[in-house]
């Protein structure tokens, strides 16, 4: 009985201290769930005016594409005019095509200008070549023709001053046998009898001879045939 009594009081004890308990934690238990609550009607309010935010922006911007709708379909172009703008844009298409033609072609006629520049200076240069080659021929000629033309006088000088002797050798001739003085003079027929053939030479250069006195040399018209001094 006494252990049975014992343990109801224990029982009581606890019921009371269970009990004062819950009642000290009983207002801050309902206090946490009155501020989980405001909290929980704070985000939810918060996203609500998020999302009504968006539905406002969106209606806006679908009032905003009415509007342009209606514009648009108020500012319809005429059939007339799209089938002029087609016209138009064919027109720019085909502008645009020539352009670029004319552009090629003009490439085309710049390379081949410069390939015909490049053909004309190397023709130049090969013309000038060959003037150079013809000039330097015509140098060559002209110091041969030079060459033989002074060979040839030099031909002419000996053959005349050949001649010269020849008189001169019939004059001395003609004069010691006839026993003239230096201050004779013979004519061709007199010393022609002491000359190879009974002939007088002529000068090969178309000059004249003079006899002159037996003490003085014959001579020729042509300048430079003459004797040599004794």
């Amino acid at each position: 009985m006494v252990l049975e009594t014992g343990g109801a009081r224990y029982d009581e004890l606890v019921r009371n201290y269970t009990s004062n308990r819950m009642k000290a934690i009983l207002p801050w238990i309902v206090a946490v769930l009155a501020i989980g609550g405001a909290f929980f009607l704070f985000k939810s309010n918060q996203s609500k005016s998020t999302e009504l935010a968006k539905l406002q922006s969106t209606a806006q911007e679908m009032e905003t594409l009415r509007t342009e709708i209606a514009e648009l379909k108020s500012q319809q172009v005429p059939p007339a005019e799209i089938v002029q703008l087609r016209k138009d844009k064919e027109d720019l298409l085909r502008l645009r095509n020539e352009v670029t033609r004319l552009r090629n072609e003009s490439q085309q006629l710049a390379k081949q200008a410069q390939s015909a520049q490049t053909a004309l200076a190397g023709a130049q240069a090969e013309t000038q070549r060959a003037q150079q080659q013809a000039q330097a021929a015509v140098q060559a000629q002209a110091q041969t023709l030079a060459s033989a033309q002074n060979q040839q006088q030099v031909q002419l000088l000996n053959a005349c001053i050949n001649n010269l002797r020849m008189l001169d050798g019939a004059k001395q001739q003609w004069a010691l046998e006839k026993q003239k003085t230096a201050e004779a003079v013979p004519t061709a027929e007199e010393i022609a009898l002491y000359l190879k053939d009974q002939v007088i030479p002529v000068c090969p250069a178309t000059g004249k001879y003079t006899l002159n006195a037996v003490g003085a040399a014959p001579t020729c018209t042509i300048a430079g045939h003459a004797l040599p001094q004794q």
